[in-house]
């Protein structure tokens, strides 16, 4: 029979009357990879606060039995000192200490008076080449992008003793090979008797990695499925998580492409902090109305610098280059001169760029474009509940009110108050950067139906994912970018995941 490590018996949790935990049981065999999936708001995050104390005993009811013994976590301190480590979805780092520096924080090489960094950068050095990032642990966190920054937290979980590691969509900002690779770490954590579990949408990933999978839908357990004893399906994953079956992930869309409506000419972009160094390098792209464009790459190929670096000159310096929207040229100097242009940019990091999260919904609904909910400068706020409560259900968002703090949703949630922000904005040019990033299958296809809806309409959506199923199953043409170069543009008949790669993979022999 085997060993339980963990088990949640009849946990019940409420928010201001709202049940987000209803009677769960979950248990975690000693040694297993163990997943956790269900649409965004189905709880998965909230059960997993709730065993690592940041929901401390007492808010919630019900019992955790951790290697035999009841215990009652009080905080975050609490579920550690026992072994268990929680990643979460949004990253915790601090942007002007190093990687080393955030790596052990609270968990310092020698003591607090006395800090040995020769040991902490060497053991952080030795950790993050474990989960194969290439930076030096001396390097600033602020200086590298989200997905390296994703690596850091999980290099950091292990600095720590762990028996038992939380992944709260680990892959979300990677790539497919990083993607591959991280599940694989898992799996060696495993053969060390590690046990884990892993939340995540990405249906494939659980498949690959699981050896156990628990569905939760509404705050309750569904089932869960044991590879032990039958075969994980992906219909059958799906059709427990969303209450039905989805028999096509993409929508069917009949292409009606216009003219050209935005050009991006000869662009160069240096990196703000090293100077001399470029990011991007003579880039050309266009877009025409009512064309989905997609951008894939590795991580670190450039892509959320040149959107950034295109929306008003958000990121980077001595940016040249010209830009041109419907034939005439633009001079897009800051956010505020895009969002005027009609370009909108959503961007990968809704917590550090994209949201307020201390605000309600309804404010970050309409903060994209202000003067449409206002009346000589005074915010007409009946209007502007109107507003969010319109895109709340045009969206799906799961909430209670559009007056509770968007800080307070599931990071899911989260993403589509972002994308509804952007959307009020009314652009022609909508650039998504990660658009479905940790959102679950269903509210995926409902994004995509909507982006169908704008390229309908006649307005033009440049895509940027990692995923490379969502640039082949949702765009009209692929330019492929590595090393801050775009090295390839292929129409949708010819791309393949095999072909893209193959044209990364070709441009970087042709620089050695």
């Amino acid at each position: 029979m085997a060993k339980y490590l963990l088990e949640m018996k009849c946990i019940t949790k409420e928010f201001s009357g709202v049940t987000a935990l209803d009677n769960v049981d979950l248990d975690i065999e000693e040694g297993e990879i163990h997943a956790l999936v269900g649409e965004n708001g189905a709880g998965k995050s909230t059960l997993m606060n709730v065993l690592s104390g940041i929901y401390p005993h007492g808010t919630y009811t019900g019992d955790i039995v951790y290697d035999g013994n009841i215990c009652e976590f009080h905080t975050i301190k609490d579920s550690e000192n026992k072994g268990i480590v929680i990643i979460h979805q949004e990253l915790a780092l601090v942007p002007y200490l190093t990687i080393g520096e955030n790596m052990f924080l609270g968990n310092e090489c020698g003591s607090a008076m006395n800090i040995d960094w020769d040991e902490t950068y060497s053991r952080a050095d030795g950790l993050l080449k474990m989960v194969g990032l290439h930076e030096s642990s001396r390097t600033l966190i602020k200086d590298i992008g989200v997905g390296k920054q994703q690596l850091v937290e999980i290099a950091k979980a292990l600095a720590k003793n762990v028996r038992l590691l939380i992944l709260d969509e680990p892959t979300a900002s990677l790539n497919e090979s990083d993607s591959r690779h991280l599940l694989n770490l898992l799996k060696d954590f495993k053969k060390k008797g590690m046990t884990s579990i892993l939340i995540s949408h990405k249906i494939d990933e659980v498949s690959y990695v699981a050896d156990r999978i628990t569905i939760l839908r509404d705050g309750q357990v569904i089932r869960t499925l044991d590879r032990a004893q039958e075969k994980f399906t992906e219909d059958e994953i799906i059709s427990g998580m969303v209450g039905r079956s989805i028999t096509d992930r993409f929508p069917k869309r009949l292409p009606r492409i216009g003219d050209v409506c935005f050009e991006v000419k000869d662009w160069t972009v240096y990196h703000p902090v090293y100077e001399g160094r470029k990011v991007c390098e003579n880039i050309n792209l266009t877009l025409r109305k009512g064309e989905v464009v997609g951008i894939s790459g590795l991580m670190g190929a450039g892509r959320t610098e040149l959107a950034m670096s295109i929306f008003g000159k958000s990121y980077g310096r001595n940016i040249t280059g010209h830009i041109r929207k419907n034939g005439r040229e633009v001079h897009l100097n800051s956010a505020k001169a895009a969002i005027d242009h009609g370009i909108a940019y959503v961007t990968e990091d809704r917590k550090g760029n994209g949201l307020i999260l201390s605000t309600p919904i309804s404010e970050n609904t309409t903060m994209a474009k202000l003067k449409k909910v206002s009346h000589h400068q005074v915010i007409d706020h009946d209007l502007e509940l109107k507003v969010a409560r319109e895109y709340r259900d045009k969206l799906k968002t799961k909430c209670p009110t559009v007056l509770q703090n968007v800080g307070n949703l599931s990071g899911g949630n989260q993403q589509k108050v972002l994308l509804g922000k952007w959307l009020f904005a009314d652009p022609d040019i909508l650039i998504l950067d990660e658009p479905t990033r940790g959102i679950d299958v269903g509210a995926k296809y409902e994004i995509y139906c909507i982006i169908n809806q704008m390229v309908e309409d006649g307005k033009s959506v440049l895509l940027i994912s990692s995923e490379m199923p969502e640039i082949l199953g949702m765009c009209d043409r692929i330019y492929v970018m590595n090393e801050g170069r775009i090295v390839a543009e292929l129409p949708k008949e010819k791309a393949t995941q095999e072909i893209i790669m193959t044209c990364i993979l070709d441009s970087e022999k042709s620089t050695v």
